[in-house]
């Protein structure tokens, strides 16, 4: 079992007090700046010590307040690699990777060192120094170099890692790996599991897309950039239809059945904006609000529309190019698109 319970409080105002598992595969950690990511992996790899808890890795006990221990960094077994370039200056690329590989024998050195500079495309610059690389190159010298020593834990603190090499690490690797990121999409194209990390405390865990398409609080769907987010009042509760009936500041709605709540209760309501549908002229669907455009923001692949009220919908480039001359807005509300935190 691999496990992190800790508390640390770096002064004047801010405490990380967290309680997870890590399981195999890859666990993406996101949160914005400050949210505690960086202390959290140092806190695992041994560069900083909480001030109470435990951390386990493999049922080895890394941390442990209680019976005051604390393994140094070079005795756990975590690969680390930190935003910032790490690598030995002095040392030659391969220096770089046979001073990590150094607890092997010597023949076992010579063959792990050889197969990462091949599978990192780094043989080339095998003999260069890190100065002589580019960002990339440096990137890869990094990980390799964390690689080679055969971790048990593979921590990656926002150091630049895109899909495509977070998958060419899972081939090489069995390890579990926990990378801290500030990109929703990488999380969701990377990651077994997804940690919501703000202020130093987990907000939510689990599955990178049951995360995100299910915040369970204000505060994830927030940190999620759900920009749908309403406070509704329940007007009615309808277990056998398996319905709810919400009514908002400016509009009212018919939403999934809501266990435990009671009639006037006030609940949340998230809605994502690609969940949301447009229409114009007569008929219309039930659940549909009439609304004015508000302002049109292009994206890579899409296009944001804000509405009156607040509601935002996404839709195709295409979409909007048929629809941009609209005088009757629309937007439907499809029941199941409706999450109440």
């Amino acid at each position: 079992m691999t496990h992190v319970r800790i508390v640390r409080r770096v002064p004047p105002r801010f405490s990380l007090d967290v309680d997870f598992p890590i399981g195999p595969g890859s666990t993406a950690l996101y949160g914005r700046s400050g949210a505690g990511k960086t202390v959290l992996l140092e806190s695992i790899a041994g560069f900083a010590r909480p001030d109470s808890g435990r951390i386990l890795l493999d049922d080895a006990i890394l941390f442990d307040a209680a019976s005051h221990v604390q393994l140094p960094p070079r005795r756990r077994l975590c690969g680390y690699v930190s935003q910032s370039d790490s690598l030995f200056p002095h040392m030659t690329v391969r220096q770089n990777l046979v001073f990590s590989a150094r607890r092997w024998p010597r023949l076992e050195r010579h063959r792990r060192v050889s197969e990462m500079l091949d599978r990192f495309q780094l043989s080339a610059a095998a003999s260069t120094r890190p100065r002589g690389l580019d960002a990339t190159g440096k990137l890869r010298c990094s990980i390799a170099r964390a690689l080679v020593a055969g971790p048990r834990l593979l921590l990656l603190d926002e150091c630049g890692a895109d899909e495509s090499l977070l998958r060419q690490i899972r081939e090489v690797t069995q390890a579990p790996i926990l990378f801290a990121t500030a990109d929703l999409d990488l999380c969701c194209a990377a990651a077994d599991q997804l940690l919501l990390l703000d202020a130093g405390r987990i907000l939510q865990r689990g599955a990178s897309l049951d995360v995100l398409d299910r915040p369970a609080s204000l505060e994830a769907a927030r940190l999620v950039g759900v920009p749908n987010l309403f406070q509704a009042s329940v007007a009615a509760l309808d277990p056998v239809r398996n319905s709810s009936r919400l009514e908002f500041d400016h509009f009212t709605l018919t939403g999934p059945y809501i266990p435990g709540h009671l009639k006037g209760d006030r609940v949340w309501v998230a809605a994502a904006a690609e969940a949301l549908r447009l229409h114009s002229g007569p008929p219309q669907p039930p659940n549909t609000v009439a609304v004015s455009l508000v302002r049109a923001s292009c994206r890579a692949h899409s296009v944001l529309l804000e509405f009156s009220s607040g509601i935002f919908v996404t839709v195709s480039h295409d979409e909007f190019a048929r629809r941009k001359d609209n005088k009757d807005w629309q937007v439907e509300f499809p029941p199941e698109a409706l999450r109440v935190l």
